[in-house]
């Protein structure tokens, strides 16, 4: 079967993403702190991509699309002259992908802030942009009020990755008496990733990711990565497949990949 370049794959969702453009319910808009409009550069080496969400932007009054970028390296360059307030970044790019061009402006120009939005929700992409310094990350394929508010919550200067789940005073317990943060900690060592790795997927520090370490396995009475590996396969978890992600350098065993029913991870 012929597979869809990436602007055939694109562009329905942009259209719908312009013709939509709601603000989610309980999100502040965008806006610095004396109420000017955010002002955005998109990074993308898809033209239609760039309309596309120049259409969806546009139709918000506090945010302006104040440039475009085709590449990195370009990125970086229209950052140094434009000062925007936040760059849409695309991961895949010819000269200087995206991840690299948000390392160097994170670097050179901390005050503008980064979202990168990609196609693939790929866990090594996410800890990359968190790595590169990116604030937040979102899928292409997403609605609009998705695009929206991550806009809106990373200009507010907080952090919006896959998994982060709302704050709740009364956080869901499992019927194996696992909070949801617990079983998205169990999962991923299951999977074998590091200490380091799950904090940088979940947005938690090191310390957070051991603390909760150290409760599931006294709650489950397990104290092995096996002995978590082979619960979270029989609660159905995470299951077996040969097209798993793992992130490159990580101890992530070949073929397992989550089961998440109700989280954005």
């Amino acid at each position: 079967m012929k597979s869809k370049s990436k602007a055939e794959i694109d562009l329905p969702r942009l259209a719908v993403l312009s013709a939509n453009p709601v603000l989610p319910t309980g999100v502040e808009p965008a806006a610095d702190v004396a109420g000017k409009p955010t002002r955005i550069l998109i990074a993308d080496d898809h033209p239609v991509v760039r309309k596309g969400l120049t259409a969806c932007l546009s139709r918000r009054s506090n945010l302006v699309v104040v440039g475009e970028a085709s590449d990195g390296i370009e990125a970086v360059k229209k950052v140094a002259e434009l000062g925007p307030d936040l760059v849409l970044m695309d991961v895949e790019m010819p000269v200087m992908d995206g991840l690299a061009a948000t390392e160097a402006i994170c670097r050179k120009y901390p005050e503008t802030k980064v979202l990168v939005i990609s196609m693939h929700n790929n866990a090594g992409n996410i800890v990359r942009a968190i790595q590169a310094g990116a604030r937040g990350f979102e899928l292409k394929t997403t609605s609009s009020e998705n695009i929206l508010k991550a806009i809106d919550i990373v200009q507010r200067g907080e952090p919006f990755f896959p998994g982060q789940q709302p704050t709740a005073k009364n956080p869901t317990v499992s019927p194996d008496g696992l909070f949801e943060r617990e079983k998205e900690v169990l999962v991923y060592l299951a999977m074998g990733y590091s200490n380091r790795d799950i904090a940088a997927l979940l947005t938690i520090s090191i310390r957070t990711v051991e603390s909760h370490r150290a409760r599931l396995m006294r709650k489950l009475g397990i104290h092995t990565i096996a002995g978590l590996t082979r619960y979270a396969l029989s609660k159905g978890y995470i299951s077996l497949n040969q097209e798993a992600t793992v992130l490159p350098g990580s101890d992530a065993a070949f073929g397992i990949a989550p089961v998440f029913q109700n989280s954005r991870i």
